[in-house]
């Protein structure tokens, strides 16, 4: 009888330090996966034969914020030179963020840390940013939309970010009315999608691509019922998660989600 005590109580002892063995590897993992932010925001798709990157911004997890000049009021231009901005260190990936003109300053509406620094646009001209209807990126705290540019204006929003440009991809679920599957203008393209109010949805072609195939992307492979072009040929990347920094040329404004903190 003793000796079976002896032995249930040895099982006992082993069990409980297995146990005690497996709870503190969870603990530890949990914590680490709480500490660690998501590494991998971007990353390549196919679709309609084409090759795409697409990168995700929780709101949750990441600011979505604009850059357009530096703290001495020179245009950033590149992504390296935003690197080197105080916020450098926690940003996940970016984007060129809308048309510009020679001097780099935005074509349309432009908002950044609350403040407009070019009134929106609404004037008729050449161009895809008046191929209307154009539209608006904005973020709101931890919302975000992307809207046509009178709806926009019509709803007297208050953003704290916010970019435009043309044509809109997609409208409430509809391809624009001005894009034709049969178009041969192809470009290499770069645009930014909504999905409920707080995940933004940005993408860029490998290819080049139709109007018509990149909107297509938007609202049927990444579920966007409204997403806007922001520019072509000059679309560049920075992912650090996929070791690229496009330095095609010089940018004006940008677009990048970072990390939020602890």
């Amino acid at each position: 009888m003793m000796l079976i005590s002896l032995i249930l109580g040895r099982l006992l002892s082993w069990t409980a330090i297995i146990l005690l063995v497996i709870l503190v590897s969870v603990g530890l993992l949990t914590r680490r996966a709480a500490a660690q932010p998501d590494s991998d925001p971007c990353r390549p798709i196919q679709f309609a034969d084409s090759t795409f990157v697409v990168c995700t911004a929780d709101l949750r997890k990441y600011e979505v914020r604009l850059f357009w000049r530096g703290p001495g009021g020179d245009v950033l231009g590149s992504f390296d030179r935003l690197k080197q901005m105080p916020e450098g260190s926690r940003v996940a990936f970016a984007m060129n963020a809308g048309m510009y003109h020679e001097d780099r300053s935005p074509v349309g509406l432009y908002v950044e840390n609350g403040k407009e620094l070019k009134a929106a646009n609404t004037r008729n001209g050449p161009g895809n940013f008046h191929l209307k209807p154009n539209g608006i990126f904005y973020v709101k705290g931890r919302h975000a939309g992307v809207l046509e540019t009178g709806v926009f204006l019509k709803r007297n929003i208050k953003p704290d970010f916010a970019t435009q440009s043309g044509p809109m991809l997609v409208i409430n679920g509809q391809i624009h009315p001005q894009f034709s599957e049969q178009s041969t203008s192809r470009k290499i393209r770069n645009g930014v999608g909504v999905k409920g109010q707080g995940t933004v949805v940005f993408a860029i072609s490998e290819d080049p691509v139709t109007f018509s195939t990149f909107a297509r992307l938007f609202r049927d492979e990444l579920d966007c019922a409204n997403a806007l072009f922001l520019d072509g040929s000059v679309s560049s990347l920075y992912a650090p998660s996929l070791d690229r920094m496009d330095t095609l040329m010089p940018m004006g404004p940008i677009v990048g989600a970072l990390r939020r903190r602890p």
